[in-house]
């Protein structure tokens, strides 16, 4: 069969991204907002609730590949220290409050967002001439708006993200449901990404073909595991593709 879609990641493969949700400096700015909620713990609180909430998640999920969902944990936190005052805020900031937290926690976190050299001009071809699809182990709450912040919205649909799910690659479900979206058969269609594990060992499974980005991100190796093309520059991917075509 011909390729008719490629599957990509994100953040790795696309995007070239550096956070770290350990820094202190992320719980001193979330604490201060909390306190405008009516909400009073400091930075070290908040920075143990977020990841005790986190484990819980994951400890309740019966799922191999547990995800957790970033503003189910700010909904948690506020329920459980919610004062009068915070009870008393406006009804529709109150809904939006556990999301605002769980973007904010991700600014705080991120140190720099850009695309890897030659990625724009790259998916602006292949789109000409595929169906272009994302599967990112992330958060919805933040991983559309970095995906418009690169200037990458609009090229893929779906857009499957791991946190919807409760589950993340390389769990076949997610690579089923974006198959099932492209309405595609696995052999149609190439994934491309940066995590030999996730990526490649996932989309293998359904007998995908794999392109292996050699980022400075992603699981380098797995034990086994051999993708169809490795490519060290993302304009490469043309050359792969035509690869596959032959």
């Amino acid at each position: 069969m011909s390729i008719k879609g490629i599957i990509f990641d994100i953040n790795g493969t696309l995007s070239d991204i550096h956070t770290n949700e350990w820094h202190d400096d992320i719980y001193r700015v979330l604490s201060n907002l909390l306190s405008y909620q009516g909400i009073s713990l400091d930075a070290d609180a908040v920075k143990s609730l977020y990841f005790e909430f986190m484990k819980k998640q994951r400890t309740a999920n019966a799922d191999r590949h547990q995800e957790f969902d970033a503003v189910a944990i700010f909904r948690d936190i506020i329920a459980q220290h919610a004062t009068d005052f915070t009870r008393a805020l406006p009804k529709e900031k109150l809904q939006q409050l556990p999301l605002i937290l769980a973007e904010t926690h991700r600014a705080a976190s991120r140190f720099h967002l850009h695309l890897y050299p030659g990625v724009a001009d790259t998916i602006r071809q292949l789109q000409q001439k595929y169906h272009l699809a994302i599967i990112s182990d992330a958060q919805s709450a933040y991983a559309l708006a970095e995906l418009h912040a690169v200037g990458l919205s609009g090229y893929f649909d779906p857009i499957i993200i791991s946190g919807d799910y409760g589950y993340r690659k390389p769990e076949l479900r997610l690579f089923i449901a974006a198959l099932s979206a492209m309405k595609m058969d696995s052999t149609e269609v190439v994934f491309v990404g940066n995590d030999m594990y996730r990526d490649v060992y996932g989309a293998q499974r359904l007998k995908m073909k794999t392109v292996f980005f050699k980022s400075n991100q992603g699981t380098q190796e797995k034990a086994g595991v051999k993708p169809d093309y490795i490519i060290y520059n993302f304009p490469e991917l043309l050359n792969a593709i035509s690869f596959f075509e032959k």
